[in-house]
């Protein structure tokens, strides 16, 4: 239809401007599947470890063996193209087994995580539509699973030989690899289906930093952020190694040990880890020849001190959403940043296109403008599972200097700087990252709402020198509410990174003039960490 091709308006000189940092076409193989991929490298360097946690190590050959033994069994059980898993198994390399196995089958792997409450579990499972979920404690899953139509298998659900024979290949590059699940304002997760070859595009030919047969890459965080899509296939589709943290919360001399017993040699942790890193064991990372970060916006304290530490040529910055497959730009911080000027984000990666757009979608912005950054190109997810308006408004399609493009709205805002860098400029919705998780702030005022104690509530972002935390304000509806039952009530709905940290009890919330809550009185009025009635 003529609406849905909509021809963008702009000047010569936006058009110049995006032209020149859309160069971004690299050959890469856009026509594989992740197994066809993985199993390229096993092929050919079936002896090479794929996969080292501690004292464990897992060779190509052997991680392909297991994977096939599984995909087998759950083949057997009726498994295959267009099915979802969910996988609930501790970082190992029984995860990676489970993923591969996943994939070689034909279906899509669901990531999740044992530490959601079980209401939050069973929502993701049946949203994605999984009959099946690999767990590694099967039967204590099971158990708080009740309810949920889908069946737990063993994650140890293929023979210990496995099988050499690879599976007849049942998904392609159109395929759907995995469904991230992300926090929604309505209440909700919502699922973004990532393709095959988005993380193919997303690992190969990078520009942010190598990625080959000789990289060790580390994979520390948890398989439901979408930085973990990058950690391990960027290792297993490349001919690398996987070096997986213990399965255990993250200390920073376990950290240094990883890392340098593991030899790795590129990293990509979220911001908040990064200035822990920086802040308190700096030599953690003194022998990474690559240290990239990204999650949330960085601060300049802490990315100056990054690289006179670690010099320049090592420190990169990465900017992307789950809907651009974890990663859309790259900043290379080759030099102690500017205390007065913002770090950009830079310019898009390899195979990406970014669009800094109007407020109405139709209109480049010029150079120095700020307007609403939209990415496009191979690393798009399919949209958001079973929500076609929520898809259709952030997923649209326009005629860009005479080709048809799909955009992704980001709903961040940024503007181009002369080198062509892009500057980050905030959001446009109430949507924050706190210690790089990406929340909805309507999520979670939907659930202290849905209390029946609760007359109102506003929930916003507490920043005390760069370390972010959230803060929930309610107007009780009974005068025996507190903010302990409170926090018990969004623990039981929410993982724990989306429950505030200090929830404060109002008579009323104060308006700005345009009748608005006004957030900032709020903040600056309460200032009792454990949460109190106001005066």
């Amino acid at each position: 239809m003529k609406s849905a091709m909509q021809k963008l308006s702009c000047s010569d000189t936006a058009l110049a401007a995006h032209r020149e940092i859309n160069r971004t076409s690299r050959p890469y193989p856009r026509d594989s599947s992740l197994p066809e991929r993985f199993e390229y490298w096993a092929a050919r360097r079936p002896d090479a470890p794929a996969v080292v946690q501690g004292g464990r190590e897992l060779s190509y050959g052997r991680l392909n063996r297991l994977a096939n033994g599984l995909a087998r069994t759950l083949r057997g059980r009726g498994v295959g193209p267009g099915a979802t898993i969910g996988v609930c198994v501790a970082r190992s390399p029984e995860m990676l087994v489970a993923l591969l196995g996943i994939l070689k089958a034909g279906a899509a792997y669901v990531p999740l995580d044992p530490g959601w409450p079980d209401e939050r579990l069973r929502y993701v499972l049946d949203d994605a539509g999984s009959t099946w979920v690999l767990g590694d404690r099967p039967a204590a899953l099971a158990q708080r699973l009740g309810g949920a139509v889908c069946r737990v298998l063993p994650s140890w659900a293929h023979t210990e030989a496995g099988e050499d024979t690879n599976p007849p290949r049942r998904s392609g590059p159109d395929s759907i690899a995995c469904v991230n699940f992300t926090s929604g304002s309505m209440g909700r997760p919502k699922g973004v289906p990532i393709f095959h070859r988005g993380i193919n595009r997303l690992v190969h030919g990078p520009t942010y930093g190598p990625m080959n047969a000789h990289s060790r890459v580390l994979q520390i965080t948890p398989v439901t952020f979408d930085i973990a899509t990058w950690e391990i296939w960027g290792a297993l589709l490349n001919g690398g190694v996987s070096v997986l943290y213990p399965a255990e919360p993250i200390r920073l001399s376990v950290l240094d040990k990883v890392v340098k017993d593991g030899r790795v040699t590129i990293t990509l942790l979220t911001t908040a880890l990064f200035n822990l890193v920086v802040d308190e064991a700096p030599e953690a990372l003194e022998t990474v020849a690559t240290i990239t970060s990204g999650g949330e916006a960085h601060s300049i304290r802490h990315m100056a001190k990054a690289v006179r530490t670690y010099g320049p040529g090592r420190v990169v910055n990465l900017y992307g959403p789950t809907e651009c497959t974890c990663i859309g730009t790259f900043f290379p911080v080759d030099e102690p940043p500017r205390e007065d000027a913002p770090l950009p984000i830079g310019k898009p990666i390899q195979n990406t296109r970014l669009y800094l757009l109007d407020d109405a979608a139709e209109r480049l912005c010029e150079p120095g403008e700020s307007g609403e950054i939209c990415l496009a190109g191979d690393g798009l997810a399919a949209g958001y599972l079973g929500l076609p308006e929520l898809t259709r408004k952030h997923f649209i399609h326009r005629r860009v200097d005479g080709v048809p493009e799909r955009l992704y709205r980001t709903g961040d805002r940024g503007h181009l700087l002369p080198s062509g860098d892009v500057v980050f400029d905030g959001r446009l919705d109430d949507q924050v990252k706190v210690n790089s998780y990406r929340i909805e702030l309507g999520e979670i005022s939907h659930h202290l709402n849905e209390n029946v104690a609760v007359k109102r509530s506003y929930v916003t972002v507490r920043d005390r020198r760069g370390e972010r935390s959230l803060v929930a304000f309610v107007v009780p509806a009974v005068p025996d509410i507190t903010p302990e039952i409170l926090r018990a009530h969004l623990a039981a709905k929410l993982p724990r990174y989306m429950v505030p940290a200090q929830i404060y009890l109002c008579d009323t919330f104060p308006l700005t003039p345009n009748g608005k809550v006004d957030g900032r009185a709020l903040l600056a009025h309460f200032t009792d960490p454990q949460g109190a009635s106001a005066p």
